[in-house]
């Protein structure tokens, strides 16, 4: 075993050498191919495990303050219908925690892994045509994918009810399909903080965010489905969106994700200025309430107007959103006023589509996007709400007169 070539990458030139030497020398080629096939996502999902515990990559230095350490492989061995399946299981010492895998736990006499494993190399980046030279039967493989599609419409047929949202966040995804060679297609997506902390995807839809019309579609779905009304609802600066939010629940609270709005207004900056100019603005977003806000957003104007005057206009646009964080709980704010979370999601995304740079149809994308963001958002870490939190919320909302108010966009259905 090589010190510097990880077991996973081992494992995938196997199955890239099978491909090409072993299909006519194996006595058994589809069983082979399977078991290679499933080997090189179990030892990924195996490194991935280990990555998580430690917080840090395999060559990435770990911090002063940081404890444990790879200590390389221990063999292991998972049963499947098509015989054993050889592994090499990572090993963590110095940890303050012990070190055990899950995965290994779940996966030892589990009959059914390896269809299971097929749906999870697909949505880890292979290409239905990679898998389909895997596993030698496109209809196996279309059988098991269609499974993703069947989860992905039960999940946009969820109740939602059941989610006492306080924060939603909404934004869009770019991808390519072959269908529509010109121009790449929005994926809508939607997530929600709930009163006990959780995290949850709620909704995920095909729709262009600059149209009005997909947007109001995408938030109609999820209304139609019972979501609660939202405390605060945070997306990006697309008019589309904001239309569709501000018609949905105009009662609550519209708040502009403020890494995209800084970007923005830093655009207009030339580079000299930039770093002052990005010192000043998040003074502005980080004050401890509404009124200082709105003193120091003031300086901000008297200062930059007269000699930049677009990017004063760019801060000055929608600035009452940028600032509505400041009417929820301290220990929220930094967690509500961006839409980072969906961002880093968004890039586990592009890193898995590289292999799909165009999706064949919208089925194909919406399938792989499904898994790969569900796949993360189990991953999603609560934010802590106290009885106070609570508290603070709760007359937030009657300030707001959220309690009772029904969107006026759709009938709940009885």
């Amino acid at each position: 075993m090589s010190n510097t070539i990880p077991p996973s990458e081992e494992a995938r030139q196997q199955l890239r050498t099978f491909l090409r030497e072993g299909l006519v020398s194996s006595d058994q080629p589809t069983s082979d191919l399977l078991r290679l096939a499933a080997q090189v996502v179990v030892q990924e999902m195996l490194e991935q495990e280990v990555t998580d515990f430690l917080g840090r990559e395999r060559y990435e230095r770990r911090t002063d303050d940081e404890r444990g350490y790879r200590n390389g492989y221990e063999p292991g061995r998972i049963r499947s219908a098509e015989g054993a399946i050889d592994v090499r299981v990572p090993q963590v010492r110095e940890s303050d925690r012990p070190y055990r895998s899950v995965l290994m736990d779940f996966l030892r006499g589990n009959s059914d892994v390896l269809e299971d494993l097929v749906v999870q190399m697909y949505t880890r980046g292979l290409s239905t045509r990679d898998i389909e030279e895997a596993l030698l039967s496109k209809s196996a493989v279309s059988d098991l994918t269609d499974r993703l599609w069947e989860e992905y419409v039960a999940f946009c047929q969820r109740d939602l009810s059941g989610f006492q949202v306080e924060y939603l966040f909404m934004d869009g995804l770019y991808e390519g399909m072959r269908l529509h060679k010109s121009r790449k297609e929005a994926v809508l997506v939607a997530w929600g903080v709930c009163r006990d902390g959780r995290k949850v995807l709620l909704h995920l839809a095909l729709g262009n965010k600059e149209s009005e019309t997909a947007c109001t579609a995408f938030v109609r779905d999820m209304i139609r489905r019972r979501l609660p009304v939202p405390t605060l609802v945070t997306t990006d600066g697309a008019p589309a969106l904001i239309a569709a939010v501000d018609a949905a629940w105009p009662h609550s609270l519209r708040q502009r994700c403020l890494v995209h709005k800084v970007r923005n207004i830093l655009d207009k900056a030339p580079e000299g200025i930039k770093q002052d100019m990005k010192q000043a603005l998040w003074s502005v977003y980080d004050a401890p309430n509404r009124e200082v806000a709105d003193l120091l957003a003031a300086r901000f104007i008297t200062r930059y107007a007269e000699t930049y005057p677009s990017a004063v206009a760019g801060f000055q646009d929608d600035l009452a959103a940028c600032l509505n964080h400041l009417e929820c709980p301290v220990g929220h704010r930094t967690r509500i006023r961006t839409t980072n979370l969906l961002e880093r999601a968004f890039l586990e995304v592009r890193r898995r589509t590289r292999a799909t740079p165009r999706f064949f149809d919208e089925r194909g994308c919406l399938k792989l996007i499904f898994a790969t963001l569900m796949q993360v958002s189990d991953r999603w870490q609560r934010i802590r709400f106290s009885d106070l939190d609570r508290a603070h919320l709760d007359h937030l909302r009657q300030r707001l007169g959220i309690e009772e108010v029904v969107s006026p966009m759709t009938p709940v259905p009885a």
